[in-house]
C-alpha cells in the first residue's frame, strides 16, 4: 500500500507542478495553457484518493482548506478555459498564488 500512495503522491504532485508551470507560462501572452487543465484535474483526483487512503489518520480541518483552495483554482482553471478573454496576468498570478499557498500549507501544516 505505501507504494500505491507514493505513486499517487508523485501524480499529486506533478499535477500541481503543471499546474504551476502553466500558469507562470502563460503570463507572457497571457493565455492559460490546456495543459493546466490537465494538471488540475490531477492533482484534485488524487488528492481525493490520497485523502480516502489516510483515512482517519488525516487532518481534516488542513484537508478541508487544501480542497477548498484546490476547488477554487479548479474553477479558475476551468473559466479561464472557456473564456479565454477573461485571463489577464493577474488572473495567471492568483492561479499562480493559490497553487504556491497549497503546496505550502501541504509542507508546513501538522
Amino acid at each position: 500500500m505505501d507504494t500505491v500512495q507514493g505513486i499517487l503522491l508523485v501524480l499529486h504532485l506533478i499535477g500541481w507542478a503543471v499546474v504551476l508551470g502553466g500558469a507562470l507560462a502563460g503570463m507572457k501572452s497571457t493565455t492559460l495553457p490546456s495543459g493546466t487543465f490537465h494538471g488540475i484535474l490531477t492533482a484534485l483526483v488524487t488528492g481525493i484518493v490520497l485523502t480516502g487512503l489516510l483515512g482517519a489518520d488525516a487532518n481534516h480541518v488542513k484537508i478541508a482548506v487544501k480542497l477548498v483552495i484546490a476547488l477554487v483554482v479548479t474553477v479558475l482553471v476551468v473559466l479561464g478555459r472557456r473564456r479565454p478573454e477573461k485571463v489577464t496576468r493577474g488572473y495567471l498570478g492568483a492561479v499562480s498564488g493559490l497553487v504556491v499557498v497549497n503546496v505550502a500549507l501541504a509542507v508546513l501544516w501538522h
